[in-house]
Order: C-alpha cells, then structure tokens, then sequence
C-alpha cells in the first residue's frame, strides 16, 4: 500500500467524519450537548462507541504484538481483561448509581460535596494531568506509525504530522462535543472492530487455513498460553497480580475517569446506563479476545514467511508494536492493508477525540464553574469553552513534541507509566467518601496526600524485590497507591458534622 494510498484513505475517512459532525451539530451547538449531549444518548450507542474510546491505537497495535513478545507473555493478557470485566461490574452497581443520584456534570462534584473544596480541585486536577499525559502518549505511538509509513515519503516534519492530527480532531468536535463523538465513535468502533475480525480473515486465507484449523493452530502454538499460575513472587504475569490490577486499574481508570463516565452520564436514566455497561463488558471481553488471536496469527504468519520483528531507529531493538502495521502494509494484500489503516485511525482518534472533549468539560465545569450559569447555552460562555478546547489541544501537541523530543522509549514508556500512578489518589479519595460516611477530612492537607502517595508508590515498585523479599508489582500497584492515599486521608480526618448521604 503507497504512502498516496494511504493518504487518500485517511482524508477520505475523516471527510466522513466532519458530515457527521456537521449534519449533528449544526442545529444544536451549545455546552449542554457538548457536556451532556442533552442527556438523551441511547444506550446501545453509548455501549458500542465506548469499545472505540476504551481500545486506543496502542491497544490495536501492541496487544497483538507481545503476544510472541520475548518475555513470553502469550495471552496472559486477556487475565487482566477478565479482571477489567469485573471493574465494569463494580462501577455499574456502585459508581453510577451514585453520579446519577447526584445529576453530576463532573464526576468529580461527589468529591466536593463529600471531602471539600481543595479535595475536589485535587481530584479534577489529577485527571486533566493523568488523561492529557495518558492520551498525549497514546496518541504519540501511533503518530509514529503514521509517520514511518506515510509522511516521511512526503519529508513532512513530525510537528506537522501532529499538528493535522490534533487539528483534525478538534475540527469535528469542537461544536458538538459529547453528542458528536456519540456518533462518530459508534462509526469508528464499527470499523475497529470489523478491522480485526477482517484482519483474522485475511491472515487465515494467506495461511490457508480455515476457521478451525487456525484455533488449532493457535491452540498448538507457543502463542497460547491463558492463566500464569507460577512464581507469585517474582512473575509480574501471575494470574491473582493481573486480576487484581484488572478490576482496580479499571475501577480507578474508568468509574473515576472524566473520560469515560461522560459518555454514560448522557444515557437517559440510570437503568440505560447499566444496560450500557453490561452490554459494553461483554463487548470488550469478546474483541480482546480477537485481538489476542491476532497477534498468534501474526508471529505464526510471520514465522512461516521469514518476517523479522521490525527494529527501533533509535535503539536498534525489536518493537514487537510495529509487527502489525509491518505485516498489514508490507506483506499484505491492498485491502487487508486498507482494514488495518481503518481500525488503527478509528482506535486512535476515537481515543483522542473523546479525552479532549473530557478535558475541557473538566476544565470548564470543576474550574470555571459553568455547571453553575444560569444559561449554558449563552454565547459568549460558549466562546469560552471554544477557547479551553483550543488549548488543550495545543497542550496535548507540546506534549507530543516534548515526548519525541526525548528520544528515548524507556524514558518515555516510564513517564506513562508515573501518569498511571496518579488514578490511585482518585481511588483513596471515593474510597474514603464512600466507606467512611461518619468522617471528613482537613481539606487543605488533601493535595499534599495526593501528591505523596504516588511518589512513595513510586519508590516501593522501585525497590519492592529488597522490601518484599523478591516480590515484583504489576498492575495491582494501583492498590497500593490507594490504600496509601487512604491512610494518608484516615491521618488527617476528623468526625464529620453530619453523615453525608452520598
């Protein structure tokens, strides 16, 4: 597939996109459809758009590649989904419920009726900090791929590359934010997931093999190894490490994430909005299901035609997350090459498209108070808005630049990484809320909390082989950051005046 091919395609798809925005939000264009996509998204939309925002383009591209990564990693992924199908549950009985009781634009407002107002700007700024970082990263890596493939043909700088992207983004949904991406996200989920059953397909028939003789050939390979119960110590793969870190990461990272509960505070009620996220959970075990056979399917495909892992420029090494777009563009036919470009753009700007939407809803409503205006709708409050969503996307782009202007991966990979660690002081702090009803907090000591615990998160995965006599943290690491925010809140509490209701 040429460099103009691909091109083409791109602006093809996005052309589509921009009808949609248009044909969506030009009768309606205000911060209540931005916000809230005026509380009347179906569910099932919800649902299904949802698998696109939860599934970015790192997802798409570096699950199926550390299935024959040379850890041996496998499918031991797929424990951390069962685990994250857990979280969804949780969130559904315990987290909505409880935002919809409230009628919250921001989910971060249970924090100010519950803790106060320094817990409550703490919170919102944990978010805006982890998701800009979060989506800036993901969004990075796939620029990357874009880049290899397509604008370094055309010696376009990477800036540029960039700065369409985000361009692009903000283009259809800075008018009708949340009740846009509704929309665009079922699109985009639609082709994600059409991409990688299509992808099974392809592979299958270039290896000649039918639908069951390639579960036997993935089942025979030693691609398909499921549940790791050996060395709970010092195997980060074990089965009880990745369950764990499965439900809190998701507990943390979505019942608590700005991002993704937007999308299920617009459904009508709450009834709709479980519905959407039972229907959403058994979606999501089902894809990374295929996505994990993809990646059997691509090191088996790989194997039999001599295709090495493609190399980092910088470092040399293999990058098992450029198995894919190689395979895709390279050793494939025309219209594989095409299925694969659709569900790599669609994860990636389904990603992107609703975290800034998010961004500025935080911004607007936990920092400017316009959940608070009489009329939200008034134009110069839009204008307003217009101007926070300019700017974070200019942030996510100096983000982006900062992260290439590094150069370093491991360097890189470790900034995501202390990014995550922030969501385990969201989790101390609706921890606290929710089970120690009797007992509030000294309010201005709460950003401090929050700022310790992931820094002495940090120290002990650095040091947990010395400290845990060999013992080595994973993703349940979320869990200890937020029992160390939670003491830390426990030291600093006082008897509440009255037991809040929430």
């Amino acid at each position: 597939m040429t460099p103009f091919a691909i091109l083409s395609l791109i602006v093809v798809y996005f052309g589509i996109l921009f009808f949609i925005s248009h044909f969506v939000s030009k009768k309606d264009n205000g911060n209540e459809a931005f916000f809230k996509a005026n509380k009347n998204s179906k569910w099932y939309l919800v649902a299904f758009g949802m698998i696109g925002t939860a599934l970015s383009g790192v997802t798409f591209i570096s699950v199926p590649g550390e299935v024959g990564a040379p850890t041996g990693e496998q499918f031991k992924y797929f424990q951390f989904v069962l685990g994250n199908a857990i979280g969804f549950i949780i969130i559904a009985k315990i987290l909505l419920p409880l935002y919809y009781r409230m009628n919250l634009t921001s989910i971060y407002g249970y924090i100010e009726q519950r803790l106060g107002t320094y817990s409550y700007k703490t919170a919102a700024t944990i978010f805006l900090i982890s998701r800009t970082i979060g989506s800036a990263f993901r969004l990075y890596l796939v620029v990357i791929v874009l880049q290899r493939f397509v604008f370094d043909y055309y010696q376009i700088p990477f800036a540029v590359t960039v700065l369409i992207s985000l361009g692009l983004i903000f283009s259809y949904t800075y008018k009708g934010g949340l009740k846009t991406i509704i929309i665009t996200d079922t699109l985009q989920t639609f082709f994600l997931v059409s991409s990688v059953f299509l992808t099974i397909f392809f592979i299958c028939k270039s290896l000649h093999l039918n639908a069951f003789e390639a579960f036997e050939e993935v089942k025979n390979s030693n691609y398909s190894k499921v549940f790791f119960f050996e060395n709970f110590i010092s195997s980060k793969f074990h089965f009880a490490k990745q369950i764990l870190g499965g439900i809190f990461v998701t507990i943390a990272m979505v019942g608590l994430d700005q991002d993704l509960m937007q999308k299920n505070l617009s459904c009508a009620s709450i009834g709709e909005a479980q519905k959407n996220m039972f229907t959403f959970t058994g979606i999501f075990v089902l894809i990374n299901i295929f996505f994990l056979s993809v990646g059997a399917l691509l090191y088996l495909y790989a194997g039999k035609n001599g295709i090495e892992v493609p190399l980092d420029f910088v470092t040399g090494k293999p990058r098992t997350d450029l198995l894919f777009p190689e395979i895709a563009f390279n050793h494939l036919t025309l219209i594989p090459s095409i299925v694969f470009l659709l569900g790599l753009t669609a994860a990636t700007f389904a990603t992107t498209d609703s975290a800034l939407t998010a961004l500025t809803t935080s911004f607007c409503v936990d920092f400017l108070g316009m959940d608070k205006t009489e009329n939200l709708n008034k134009p110069n409050v839009v204008r307003t808005r217009h101007f926070v969503h300019v700017s974070f996307s200019l942030l996510m782009f100096f983000v982006i630049l900062f992260f290439n202007s590094i150069n370093d991966s491991s360097v890189v990979g470790m900034i995501f990484r202390v990014a995550s660690y922030t969501y385990g002081p969201l989790l101390g702090l609706y921890s606290f809320g929710l089970f120690l009803k009797s007992k509030t907090v000294t309010d201005k000591l709460v950003p401090i909390i929050c700022i310790l615990s992931p820094a002495l998160t940090f120290f002990i995965s650095e040091n947990s082989k010395t400290l845990f006599f060999g013992y080595v943290f994973d993703n349940e690491l979320i869990i200890i950051n937020g029992l160390i925010t939670f003491l830390g809140l426990l030291a600093i509490s006082k008897p509440a005046l009255s037991t809040t209701r929430f």
